[in-house]
């Protein structure tokens, strides 16, 4: 009868972390996405500033400009820029 129980009780907590992976995973997925976006986006401004200094084009290379682009790809790039110039103008 003891092996019986603790055989049911294997299973049950078997059942559980397999639950709750299955919870976990879609989150963890979504952070990770958005950290390699981030990653890009870092690399994304470095060659925005390269480039653009050759005419004058340059935004701040910090963490919530390389998550924006990150999020937002090329249209962020496009905001950072309009952005800019209006804090310019």
């Amino acid at each position: 009868m003891s092996t019986l129980i603790t055989v049911g009780i294997a299973a049950g907590v078997i059942l559980m972390l397999l639950l709750v992976m299955r919870i976990f995973t879609s989150p963890i997925k979504i952070i990770f996405k958005l950290l390699l976006n981030t990653i890009l986006g870092f690399f994304a401004l470095i060659a925005i500033n390269y480039f653009g200094a050759f005419i004058g084009l340059t935004i701040g290379v910090n963490f919530i400009n390389a998550l924006v682009i990150g999020c937002l790809g090329v249209p962020g790039v496009g905001l950072l820029l309009l952005l800019r110039w209006l804090m310019i103008t």
